[in-house]
């Protein structure tokens, strides 16, 4: 079944003016189709990268979370400051740890918990 409509529409990607045979028509022509077909696309992939970015950032908080013992990076890492600070509150006694080498120092989990219960 034909039709004899003919509408004035505005293309979606050009914003030139166009006469449409169809109510349902977005674009003046192919080429238009397709290069809105490629910007979507490239918009999805551009999605997917941050999702995907996100998700790496967020799992390795995951995982300090679900550790008993944190060095002092990854203490660092959970309080989003500095490693001079997590030093500077270990110095003054707000956070407890322990030394088991030169260069190994420890915190426990709980430590940590207790700067926010206090």
């Amino acid at each position: 079944m034909s039709s004899s409509i003919r509408i004035q529409r505005i293309c979606q990607h050009c914003n030139n003016e166009f006469t449409a045979k169809t109510t349902v028509t977005k674009y003046c022509g192919d080429n238009c189709a397709k290069r809105a077909y490629k910007e979507r696309k490239k918009q999805e992939r551009i999605k997917a990268s941050h999702k995907e970015t996100k998700r790496i950032l967020t799992i390795p908080i995951e995982q300090i979370k679900a550790k008993e013992f944190l060095t002092v990076k990854e203490v660092s890492k959970l309080l989003n400051c500095s490693l001079r600070t997590v030093y500077y509150y270990i110095e003054n006694g707000n956070i407890e740890a322990v030394n088991l080498g030169q260069r190994l120092t420890r915190v426990k989990r709980s430590e940590i918990d207790k700067l926010f219960n206090t």
